[in-house]
């Protein structure tokens, strides 16, 4: 299954390039995700914890930046893991890209992924709107990040210490769990209203 979002970040395309490849920020901005140990620059492993319905999934594996083009401001993450205590398993490929717009960035992620295992049985319509719900919170937890970076402009040596102190950054946004139980029966709504020809409000 593939995935494509994108969204803006009021913060220039080199900071929010450098952000995206920080695992030790970036981390905190994936929804029920720990980090557990950095390999090195580019191979990092963690768990991720995903809620769908009334199950608990927790995936230990390894992800690796495998291609990383700086002039280009552009990327791809692959990553893998099984979970913790059952057979089910998890790959994903992410192809990253952060292009300028106006004073700030867009930044387009491209996620094709494919999950086995109990949370499979969920089928195609949840998967999507779980993986959907991950990503939007990832992006509005790097774009609060990163814009509560930005130096605020006339902050400066002898500026008032209200102006020094709104410009210090705040404490970062990290993401919440996603649990999936609301999405499930959202779905299977909509499939109900289409099968029996009801209009979409």
């Amino acid at each position: 299954m593939q995935l494509e979002n994108s969204f803006s970040v009021g913060a220039p395309p080199d900071r929010v390039f450098a952000y995206l490849l920080d695992v030790n920020k970036i981390v905190g901005c994936v929804p029920g995700a720990e980090l557990s140990e950095v390999v090195d620059p580019t191979t990092f492993k963690g768990k991720v914890k995903i809620k769908v319905g009334p199950i608990t999934v927790a995936y230990n594996g390894t992800a690796k930046i495998v291609d990383r083009n700086d002039a280009q401001r552009s990327a791809t993450l692959e990553a893998e893991g099984r979970e913790t205590t059952g057979p089910g398993s998890a790959r994903a490929k992410a192809v990253m890209s952060v292009e300028p717009e106006g004073s700030g960035s867009t930044v387009k992620i491209v996620t094709d992924y494919n999950v086995a295992g109990r949370v499979a049985q969920f089928g195609r319509g949840v998967m999507e709107d779980v993986s959907r719900r991950i990503v939007n919170d990832m992006a509005a937890c790097i774009k609060a990040n990163v814009e509560a970076a930005e130096p605020a402009s006339g902050v400066g040596p002898g500026a008032p210490a209200a102006a020094a102190a709104a410009a210090s950054p705040a404490q970062p946004v990290t993401a919440k769990p996603v649990n999936a139980l609301s999405l499930f029966f959202k779905v299977m709504w909509s499939g109900i209203r289409r099968t029996f020809g009801a209009k979409t409000t």
